[in-house]
């Protein structure tokens, strides 16, 4: 749903929420190979504060667990790799979120280079999730969503 294969996406389910963020991470080759490495190694999540129980590169089809700790609580993400890119200009992934999951949709990270720009970007579509207490706090979650995207945009300095 998030395609983090095409250079140019247009959201076609209109049941989620959609959004597209990028931001440039720096210049040149050194900057890119960092960054391409790190995008596929969750560093997008955990250098935004959440934890993954994966050490090794991210996998097509592997369901992992994310974890936020906020206000002393942990949430636990449940999740499964959709979709891996690795292309010469373009490396990411999306993941789908799975029962238990705060929100239900899919978030997509892409390291992709133009000239000596590279650039990070963060796609989403999300909408509530179908068990309580997470739908009922659906409002305060797409607040938090905000701020948690805005960490993902410093991510991978």
């Amino acid at each position: 749903m998030t395609s983090p294969e095409l250079c140019e996406w247009v959201p076609r389910d209109n049941r989620y929420r959609h959004s597209e963020v990028s931001v440039v991470r720096g210049y040149g080759d050194a900057v890119w190979a960092r960054a391409a490495r790190d995008v596929l190694r969750w560093k997008v999540k955990t250098d935004s504060g959440f934890t993954v129980n994966s050490t090794g590169p991210v996998r097509g089809g592997e369901h992992l667990v994310v974890t936020a700790r906020v206000f002393g609580m942990t949430i636990i993400e449940p999740v499964e790799v959709v979709t891996v890119v690795e292309e010469p200009d373009r490396v990411g992934f999306s993941y789908r979120t799975l029962p238990g999951h705060p929100v239900c949709g899919e978030e997509a990270f892409i390291v992709h280079r133009h000239g000596d720009e590279v650039w990070l970007s963060i796609r989403s579509l999300t909408r509530a999730a179908s068990g309580q207490p997470w739908r009922a706090l659906y409002p305060f979650l797409r607040v938090a969503q905000r701020i948690v995207r805005r960490r993902y945009l410093r991510a991978l300095l």
